[in-house]
């Protein structure tokens, strides 16, 4: 008889106007590694957000067994006694306390609630070594890359005695070489008898590391694997969009031009904190009308800080280079002039940078474009609707209606709201940063499939990834960056992710 440590039967759960779970279930044996993976609004997070007490018992039907027992969960509190641990998307750190500080969040070292500063640090180091942080634990959180910040997440969830560890898209943000050590984490964990429920759209991290997997579509379950090393992407990908998906990159449709229509030159950017530290230096780059070009690079070799600062100088200080747009040069020196220059940004951070989460889908999209709505100086909101309403539905955001709040949608969705958003400003130069990061495999191909359709509009396109395979699916060239330098430039076709590799590290 197996011995499951979590059963949920028959889950269902209700936003309004939506149907997020319908009669779903599912099954995790103890000390196995189960994944979780479905499309954008399938109801991943939604299901594990019930499991860890964010929805309380009452407000979803359906029973939720935990080692054998009924649980009718309140809050967060009652999850974790259960010995329950989530770890969301979007980091719940406190970047100015310390490693350790954030290791016993609402865990206080100590007696009568008074923290034991002693107590604190020397009981975060066994943690630190657990999950394989070897950095002082009085290092602020801000100090430290993404990926560490991760590792003291779940340094953080087995600081609480966490039998079973939820992790909601743990690689979303880190490099390969980064998100393999999570992952081999994650399976040293196992050999210690924890139990893992692993959210991804990362197909290939799902067979590497899972033992079993679940699929959701449309907010019901509708296959179950229970042994993940018998089964395809390719069948993995039909059950979670419902049909074959033979290619996973669209066909090129499109030969760019000859001249050059974009152009970086001689492109300096210094910390802004640190004025003599230069964090790019002598960056210089082409776009032809009509190409793709992809910028690859390891976490921390500038790429982010290179797309910030050339929109509108949005990161760091002494800022020195020359822009170009169809070889005249161009004033990129503020936001509103990169805007008006024809340039757009999609920011790798959506929350931070990309909505506004309090308002509505309609007019997070019109925002960068509010000329288009106009009529003799007054927004025309009817045409808004129409204008918006179209572009949610070209990017397939699943929402109630575009007047949903942003903050309220999943991740992958607030992301094709971004999109939307930006596509909505008419760019002639669009910079991509990590465009498909939270997104499955069936949107991205939709994604894909659109930045082809704005290079065959004659639009150039400089795609950011961390993702060797998605530069050389969807890309015409490839910049490789490392340590803020240019190191080098390859036709995708002549390129590999070994040979790119070589030059990253």
């Amino acid at each position: 008889m197996q011995d499951y440590i979590l059963e949920m039967r028959n889950i269902t759960k209700e936003f309004p106007g939506v149907r997020a779970l319908d009669n779903v279930n599912l099954k995790v044996r103890r000390g196995e590694i189960h994944a979780l993976v479905g499309e954008n609004g399938a109801g991943k997070s939604t299901l594990m957000n019930i499991l860890s007490g964010v929805y309380p018992d009452g407000t979803y039907s359906g029973d939720l067994v935990v080692n054998g027992e009924i649980c009718k969960f309140k809050n967060i509190q009652q999850s974790e006694n259960a010995g329950i641990a989530i770890i969301h998307q979007e980091l719940a750190l406190i970047p100015l306390l310390s490693i350790a500080e954030n290791i016993f969040l609402g865990n206080i070292q100590g007696s009568h609630n008074i923290m034991d500063w002693t107590l604190t640090y020397k009981n975060a180091i066994p943690l630190m070594q657990r999950v394989g942080l070897t950095d002082n634990p009085e290092t602020p959180i801000n100090q430290i890359g993404v990926g560490k910040q991760q590792l003291v997440e779940i340094a953080k969830a087995l600081s609480k005695n966490c039998k079973l560890l939820i992790l909601d898209e743990p690689t979303a943000a880190l490099n390969e070489r980064d998100s393999k050590n999570l992952l081999d984490l994650l399976k040293s964990l196992q050999a210690e008898g924890m139990t893992c429920v692993i959210i991804s759209h990362k197909l290939n991290e799902i067979c590497y590391v899972a033992d079993s997997i679940t699929v959701l579509r449309d907010g019901r379950s509708v296959a179950d694997f229970d042994d993940a090393l018998k089964v395809s992407e390719d069948e993995i990908i039909r059950h979670m969009v419902g049909r074959e998906l033979t290619n996973r990159y669209p066909a090129k449709t499109n030969t760019p031009e000859s001249e050059v229509y974009f152009e970086i030159k001689n492109w300096w950017v210094h910390h802004p904190e640190f004025p003599e530290k230069a964090i790019i230096e002598d960056a210089n780059i082409q776009l032809h009308r009509g190409e793709v070009v992809g910028l690859a690079g390891l976490m921390g070799a500038g790429r982010t800080e290179f797309a910030m600062s050339v929109f509108g100088k949005s990161y760091g200080c002494r800022i020195t280079g020359e822009a170009y747009k169809e070889g005249k040069k161009i004033d990129v020196s503020t936001v509103p002039k990169a805007i008006a220059n024809g340039i757009a940004y999609l920011s790798e951070d959506r929350k931070t940078y990309g909505l506004i989460l309090s308002q509505t889908i309609s007019k997070n999209i019109s925002l960068t474009n509010l000329k288009r709505i106009k009529k003799h100086g007054v927004l025309d909101l009817n045409q808004e609707i129409r204008e918006t309403e179209k572009n949610a539905r070209q990017f397939g955001v699943k929402c109630s209606s575009i007047f949903q709040e942003a903050g309220n949608l999943s991740g992958g969705n607030q992301q094709k709201v971004v999109l939307a958003k930006w596509m909505f400003s008419q760019p002639d130069v669009l910079i991509l940063d990590e465009p498909t990061r939270g997104i499955d495999v069936g949107a991205k191909y939709d994604i894909y499939k659109i930045i082809d359709e704005l290079a065959a509009s004659g639009k150039c396109v400089l795609v950011i990834s961390s993702e060797l395979p998605e530069l050389l699916g969807v890309c015409d060239r490839i910049y490789v960056m490392n340590e803020g330098h240019i190191r080098g430039e390859t036709p995708a076709s002549e390129a590999t992710q070994e040979s790119l590799m070589h030059q990253l590290i």
